[in-house]
Order: structure tokens, then C-alpha cells, then sequence
């Protein structure tokens, strides 16, 4: 394999969306962790199911949509100003602490990013975290009008950058999108960041499971779909030798 482009998912690649917790804390003390834990279980499924019914509606509309359901689910009253709060902290969520380092250390590279979210969130998350300078690329599903892991969506890879499949490598720490691409055609490489170990461990030292734990063992692990990435990593900070040694 020959890389040429190098494509980062963002949200829960390259971005933490846990640290929403900072913000859903603040505004409903006690219930912070488990806020953000439905909250971002109900964001996927949303982009699943609205894919299936054929009824898109951008990523900022499903997220907006999940954190009401979320709220009105846990039995949260809140009014505009807070929920406005807690939506802007999606324009702001903490890059990994290793992504800066990782992306500078690959410049020779073509570097994108392909994600669900919608042009405006996505194009104001790269502008606040900084890495605008540093990509070639922010492509949104939203041209497509589905989302992953449908195979319309990782066209779009080569459609922007004139690259073909075979000489990407596409980066994503969520399973069922390490799945899709890999279904694709790209050369995949999934950032395991809790292993099975560590979750038998968090399991055992607990007689009730945490939100993040059960968060954890839902979203973290290989999904059974019959496809297999590429390349296991634990960080980001690992992808610039899997890189040059792919070169």
C-alpha cells in the first residue's frame, strides 16, 4: 500500500465527544456522564435510522434532535438558553491530546477529514481546535444526503481529493465505521482505545455498571459485521509509523 491521503473521522477520532460532560455537568449537576452517554448513543442511532427511512436531516439537526429525547428521557426541564449551551459545546469539543503532534507529523500527506457532521459544525470545529491549516480537506456526508457507513458516503473521498481507494488510509476509532469503510474498499486502521482486557477489568470492579462503562461496551468493541480493519492502533500518536512504513 501506497498512502497518499490520509482521512481522519472526527467525532470520537479526532475529537472527544465526551467532553461535552464539562458543559451537561455544569447545567444538570449529577447527571453530566450520563447526559453525554445517551446523548451520543441516540446521535448515531439517528443517523441510522433516518438513513434507513430515507428522511435526512443534517447532523446538527440529529444532534439537537437526540439531546432533546435525551433530557426528556432522564426528566430534565431546561429552557432554550441552556440547551443552546450545551448544543455550542459541539463547536468547541477537546481535540485528543495526541492529534495535533500526529496530524503535523504526516503533512507530507494528503490530510481530510470525512464525517457526518454538517458543513457549518464541521467547518467552526476545525476553526476553534485549530487545525484548519493543517488539512486539505473537510468533507461532509451532507453532499451525499445519507450517512455512514452507507458506501455514498466514502465516495465522496475520492470525488474531493482525487485519490483513489486504494492508496487511503482511513482512521476511525468507531467500530461500525471502521466496518463501512473497510466494506468500501479503503485500507482501514481502527483506534482501539479500550481494549477487551480493560473492560473485563472495569466490569468486575463494579457490581453495577457505570454509564461510561456501559457506554464503553457498547460503542468501543469490533462490531461482528464480517469485515476487519486493516490496522489495530491504541492512539493516534502510533499513525505516523504505521504511516511511513505503508509508504
Amino acid at each position: 500500500m501506497n498512502v497518499k491521503a490520509v482521512v481522519f473521522d472526527a467525532y470520537g477520532t479526532l475529537y472527544d465527544v465526551q467532553s461535552v460532560a464539562d458543559v451537561t455537568e455544569e447545567t444538570f449537576p449529577g447527571y453530566g456522564e450520563i447526559i453525554t452517554q445517551v446523548w451520543r448513543i441516540k446521535q448515531l442511532e439517528y443517523t441510522w435510522l433516518r438513513s434507513l427511512m430515507g428522511q435526512y436531516r443534517d447532523f446538527a439537526t440529529v444532534t439537537r434532535d437526540s439531546l432533546a429525547y435525551t433530557l426528556k428521557c432522564l426528566g430534565l426541564e431546561y429552557d432554550d438558553a441552556s440547551f443552546a449551551r450545551i448544543m455550542e459545546k459541539y463547536l468547541h469539543l477537546d481535540l485528543y491530546p495526541d492529534a495535533m503532534l500526529a496530524l503535523e507529523a504526516m503533512a507530507e500527506k494528503k490530510l481530510a477529514i470525512l464525517s457526518n457532521g454538517s458543513p457549518d459544525m464541521l467547518n467552526a470545529l476545525v476553526r476553534n481546535s485549530g487545525l484548519r491549516p493543517i488539512l486539505d480537506a473537510v468533507i461532509s456526508v451532507d453532499a451525499k444526503g445519507i450517512f455512514k457507513p452507507s458506501p455514498e458516503t466514502y465516495s465522496l473521498i475520492e470525488s474531493t481529493l482525487k485519490i483513489p481507494p486504494r492508496e487511503v488510509l482511513f482512521i476511525s476509532s468507531n467500530p461500525w465505521d471502521a466496518c463501512g469503510a473497510k466494506s468500501f474498499g479503503l485500507n482501514v486502521a481502527w483506534i482501539e482505545r479500550v481494549t477487551p482486557e480493560a473492560m473485563a477489568l472495569a466490569c468486575l470492579e463494579s457490581e453495577t455498571l457505570p454509564p461510561s462503562t456501559m457506554f464503553k461496551a457498547i460503542r468501543t468493541q469490533m462490531d461482528e459485521l464480517g469485515f476487519e480493519p486493516d490496522y489495530r492502533i491504541h492512539s493516534l500518536a502510533e499513525l505516523p509509523k504505521l504511516v511511513s512504513q505503508r509508504s
